[in-house]
């Protein structure tokens, strides 16, 4: 009689068990949601490895984790089944949410404007949420085509201003 009472509950572990493991009906839906949170930290450590290259505080690790945690934050309540008011919500509290994280990156050394340190760094960092953002609902060749255009940015924006920089001073070397 005893071993009965111990069989019924490890079935009864057992069936919570896969009760709590539930959300991942089919394979189908276990391959989405690995291709969306691999892209999502992919993507997150591409634009954080051009940070960590310029030296930058928030790097490689705080970029997918941005990029990962922000996918989570939309994929989670598009499994439960959420109202798309309720995904509305969701990302307005994740960008307002993320503005935080990236006012961390802020540093105000003096009393000029250009005394601000790290802009461009929380720049990134909303954007990489909302790259995960992106990848978390299912919108990977957006997520995609946007890391494309930040790394154009990240990459040929200070060298196009440094072509233009080299040539106003050559035109006033030359007055």
């Amino acid at each position: 009689m005893e071993e009965a009472r111990v069989g019924t509950w490890s079935e009864q572990i057992n069936a919570a068990f896969v009760s709590e493991f539930s959300d991942l009906p089919s394979l189908t839906e276990a391959t989405q949601i690995v291709i969306r949170l691999g892209l999502a930290a992919l993507l997150g450590g591409v634009l954080g490895f051009e940070r960590s290259q310029k030296g930058k505080a928030a790097g490689v690790r705080t970029h997918m984790l941005v990029a990962i945690g922000s996918a989570m934050f939309v994929l989670a309540p598009l499994q439960a089944g959420a109202d798309p008011d309720g995904i509305s919500r969701v990302i307005q509290g994740l960008v307002a949410g993320i503005g935080f994280l990236g006012a961390g990156t802020i540093l105000k050394n003096g009393e000029h404007i250009s005394d601000v340190k790290g802009l461009t760094t929380a720049a990134g960092i909303w954007l990489t949420a909302a790259i995960g953002m992106a990848c978390g609902m299912g919108r990977e060749a957006s997520a995609v085509l946007s890391t494309f255009l930040a790394l154009a940015i990240l990459y040929g924006v200070p060298r196009l201003v440094e072509h233009f920089d080299r040539d106003a001073k050559e035109d006033r070397d030359d007055t």
